[in-house]
């Protein structure tokens, strides 16, 4: 009974395989196995299953069953065959080898055989020859490296070579066989610099996409001296060890989204422990005093990328809940850190802000409100354990660990201020002798008045508090920063021009004074960045942007901050341009509702009289003269977690307000905008992403592409411009992004195809069907572009569409310059594909007409494009052509055939005699002696 269903099983895959529904066909062949136990019923059905493994790219498994038929049959010639196709296409060429030289064996005569038997020994030969030639490459260049005599240009060449041959996966698996993952530790042992910075390169390669190799090196090497080799002070260094540590990572956690196959695919390694040894290493590196400043702003780079989930919908949070264990209060060490104290780590200008974003990307993390609860306790208890009367030091960490956190999540940082002693301690600290508690104390009163609704107890205590001080001291670094909490309080009303905090004036007067400080080079640059962050407060007065705009001196003295190393300048420096661009969100008034706020004697926000657009435009002129674009640029290129998807999604607000007007988007693409564009259309918010990608359709539209994006770079536009033509998009983004692809598209092919590859075409047609006109036209230009690529063109081709009716209807529009696109696209399809010529005659019954008034049109353009369809179908085809003939077409032709050739209607004339001359080939007509 099972034997008789096996067999019907079998019959069944049979079928769904000359059905080409493999899947069905391995289900079959899959339930047939399990029933029956004749050998040769089961050789056949591994043999079939190994059939289907080969169409679906099953490789392994092709490979495994064909083995299990031969198994049974050592001669089943399919079965060899089969599993020698599967081995090929795994890389192990040697073995395929055998298995077709067997078959050639049994069947001498088969050419099949023999022609896969020379290709496969072609193939191996030149394996052969690439592998002796790399492996001696590589024995070479660890020769030139480990000689303590070469010379110094040698020696750099080998280490570049090496570094190359490392990044390519049969370059990378020869240097491991090779023993030189033992050759790349004595070149880290030497301690050259230059050498071991090209070791950690080369490891680096090696490590990505590969995760066996990469957990290989990871023990080699030693997560100690990973850390160690980061921990030194040499930037460089500490960089190219934490993308070596980010390529382990990626390859242990499955990051790096690479295919395995074969060995790679078989290794189930267990990669937890590696990853949480990572984890615990470089949360100890955060409190270390061995570790250098930028050794701790790699590790915590590291935790910031790998710790948190990237996508909220994951629901496994565990490495956020093991680092607020483990970690959390190491973290809060780094953040309560006060660079003027004695016990103080070493820091770079960012090490506070790295770490008060990995709070706040933890904070974030968590899923629930016990988490929550659990996370700010660490905290408090933190926070309360430094609280000492008798020692002053300890009380400043604690008011500074305060200021920290209120920079991550601020409702934290909130729930924080309200602990029992710090509101207190922070109006003691700020009447202090000693400068350094002024200083944390004002930066802390700063960050807590973050905003209006929060603000109040800040408003009614701080503003004095402040006040007093910036009157008394005479120290210029507390002075800045009081000067900044004033800015702050006094544009907590926003942009709203009726809610201003202090008297008329001095808002200019506070801004005058952060604009010299900002200009004074002799003040330390972290003291100067509170200049431009009181002026990311300020600037949202009108008349403060104004001013500031026309301070060419402060703008670059702006500008030259944010490309120095200190990126916790980047968000302030992103805010005030965002404000001087107008290029926030504002909330549309609707006139009827300001008319009853009025009457219920509610307030009503007020338009600056300098917010208005010709005013916008002039401060756009002077940000460009001044070269805001090569500081953006600049400021986009930070690898640092510092530079958030918010501040990312700032930069992109700028650079659309600054692309609005045509002629500055020349000046923007000479100075990297359109490169500086790319990545924030690819990363970060969804608004960021989307303003990105308008500004680069704005760009796109007008620029030239190769100019604007040379070389790979313009393969990257497409995706940014094809996502602006979703529906949810405005009509401008709409139809700029098909400007964009419409210049394009008129590149090269492989633009065209790229197009095509993102799915574009089912929403360019759905523009052309638009009621819009401007949509319309731009929709059928860009399609008139696009019929140039082939499977573009088998899409008309394909029955039961609309798609050449719907070109032939436009060319009968009113509209010009739809007409123009669409006469366009068919004259191109039709001289492509006979086929076509014959198809348009079918999908509607004004054909004629339309052509008719095309080859009549005044527009000559238009009149040219219609003589060419008209040509087209003339040659396609005798039947139709007499067709033609029989109807006024002929007329047309010959009234524009008779007509003098002047240089405007040369082509349209040569075209209309070409078309006679064709019917008089045919013999429907006679010349005229």
């Amino acid at each position: 009974m099972a034997e008789a269903e096996a067999a019907q099983l079998k019959e069944e895959g049979n079928r769904h395989f000359q059905l080409q529904d493999y899947k069905a066909a391995t289900k079959s062949y899959s339930q047939a196995l399990k029933l029956t136990k004749d050998k040769a019923l089961l050789a056949t059905l591994y043999r079939n299953r190994a059939a289907c493994g080969l169409k679906t790219e099953s490789y392994v498994q092709a490979a495994s069953d064909a083995s299990r038929a031969i198994d049974i049959n050592s001669s089943d010639i399919k079965a060899l065959y089969r599993r020698c196709q599967a081995l090929e296409h795994l890389g192990k060429l040697d073995q395929a080898f055998k298995d077709v030289q067997r078959c050639a064996t049994l069947e001498p005569r088969n050419q099949n055989f023999q022609e896969t038997l020379r290709r496969l020994n072609t193939s191996i030969q030149e394996k052969l020859r690439v592998q002796f030639s790399t492996d001696s490459r590589v024995q070479k260049m660890f020769e030139i490296l480990l000689d303590e005599n070469s010379e110094a240009d040698k020696l750099e060449k080998a280490a570049n070579n090496l570094i190359v041959l490392g990044r390519e996966e049969a370059g990378a698996e020869r240097i491991f066989q090779n023993n030189g993952v033992a050759l790349l530790l004595q070149l880290v042992d030497t301690k050259r610099p230059e050498l071991v910075l090209a070791a950690v390169r080369t490891l680096s390669g090696m490590c990505s996409g590969h995760r066996a190799r990469a957990t290989v090196i990871l023990h080699a090497v030693g997560i100690d001296r990973i850390c160690s080799l980061m921990a030194v002070e040499n930037e460089e260094m500490s960089l190219a060890v934490c993308n070596l540590l980010q390529a382990v990572i990626d390859s242990l956690s499955g990051e790096d989204k690479r295919e395995h196959q074969g060995k790679e695919e078989a290794l189930v390694l267990d990669t937890k422990k590696d990853l949480k040894q990572i984890t615990n290493h470089l949360l100890d590196m955060l409190v270390s005093k061995k570790v250098s400043g930028q050794g701790r702003d790699q590790a915590m780079n590291l935790l910031n990328k790998n710790v948190p989930r990237k996508d909220l919908a994951i629901h496994d949070n565990s490495r956020t809940l093991y680092v607020v264990d483990n970690g959390l209060r190491k973290i809060l060490k780094v953040v309560g850190q006060v660079p003027d104290l004695p016990s103080c780590l070493p820091l770079t200008d960012n090490t506070r802000m790295l770490a008060s974003i990995l709070i706040n990307k933890l904070y974030d993390d968590l899923r629930c409100d016990p988490e929550r609860d659990h996370f700010r306790k660490i905290c408090e208890e933190y926070i309360t354990s430094k609280f000492d009367p008798q020692d002053m030091d300890k009380n400043v960490i604690a008011i500074q660990t305060v200021s920290g956190i209120l920079q991550g999540p601020f409702d934290l940082g909130n729930q924080l201020l309200g602990l029992k002693g710090v509101m207190e301690m922070m109006v003691a600290l700020c009447g202090s002798e000693r400068e350094v508690d002024q200083l944390v104390a004002v930066e802390a009163l700063i960050h807590a008045s973050t905003k209006l609704s929060r603000a109040t107890f800040i408003i009614t205590n701080g503003v004095s508090l402040l006040k007093e001080i910036y009157k008394t001291t005479k120290n210029e670094k507390i002075k800045i920063r009081t000067l900044v909490g004033l800015c702050k309080l006094g544009s907590a009303g926003g942009t709203d021009y009726g809610l201003r905090q202090f008297a008329e004036g001095s808002t200019e007067k506070l801004a005058k004074q952060c604009r010299k400080w900002l200009c004074n080079a002799s003040i330390d640059t972290r003291t100067r960045r509170w200049a431009v962050e009181g002026l990311a407060y300020l600037t949202l007065d009108a008349d403060v942007k104004d001013d500031f705009v026309q301070d060419i001196p402060a703008l670059q003295a702006m500008f030259e901050l944010a490309k120095t190393t200190d990126k916790t300048i980047l968000y302030s420096v992103a805010t005030t341009l965002v404000n001087c661009t107008n290029s926030y969100d504002v909330k549309e008034v609707i006139p009827e509702l300001v008319q009853l706020a009025k009457f219920s004697k509610q307030h009503v926000p007020e338009e600056h009289p300098k917010d208005k657009k010709d005013f916008i435009d002039m401060r756009v002129k002077r940000l460009l003269k001044a070269g805001v674009t090569s500081a953006l640029a600049c400021m986009v290129k930070a690898d640092s977690a510092i530079l958030t998807d918010q501040t990312k999604e700032l930069l992109a607000r700028v650079f659309l307000a600054l692309c609005d007007n045509p002629k500055d988007r020349g000046t923007i693409v000479a100075q990297g905008g359109g490169k500086a564009l790319l990545p924030l259309a690819l990363e970060g918010t969804d608004v960021g992403k989307v303003k990105a990608a308008h500004a680069l359709a704005k760009i796109a539209a007008v620029s030239n592409p190769d100019i604007a994006f040379p070389g790979e770079r313009v393969y990257e536009v497409v995706r940014p411009l094809v996502s602006l033509l979703d529906t949810q998009r405005d009509g401008l983004q709409n139809y700029e992004a098909l400007l964009g692809l419409t210049n394009l598209s008129g590149r090269s092919d492989r633009l065209r195809q790229k197009i095509f590859k993102e799915k574009a075409l089912p929403d360019i047609e759905n523009y052309m069907f638009e009621n819009h006109d401007q949509l319309r036209q731009a929709a059928t230009e860009c399609m008139c572009n696009m019929v140039l690529n082939k499977e573009v063109q088998e899409r008309f081709l394909a029955d039961g569409n609309d798609r050449l009716k719907l070109v032939v209807l436009l060319c009968g529009e009113d509209d010009e310059k739809v007409q123009n696109a669409a006469a366009g696209a068919l004259a191109m399809l039709t001289a492509a594909h006979k086929k076509l010529c014959l198809k348009m005659t079918q999908v509607t019954t004004q054909w004629l007409e339309i052509l008719q008034r095309l080859c009549l049109h005044d527009r000559l353009s238009v009149q040219h494009r219609g003589l060419v369809i008209a040509y087209n179908l003339l040659a396609a085809d005798a039947e139709l052509a007499k067709k033609l003939v029989e109807s006024e077409l002929l007329e047309i032709l010959t009234v524009v055939g008779k007509q003098e050739p002047d240089e405007k209607r040369a082509e349209v004339v040569q075209t209309a005699r070409e078309c006679l001359i064709k019917c008089m080939d045919y013999g429907f007509i006679k010349p005229v002696s």
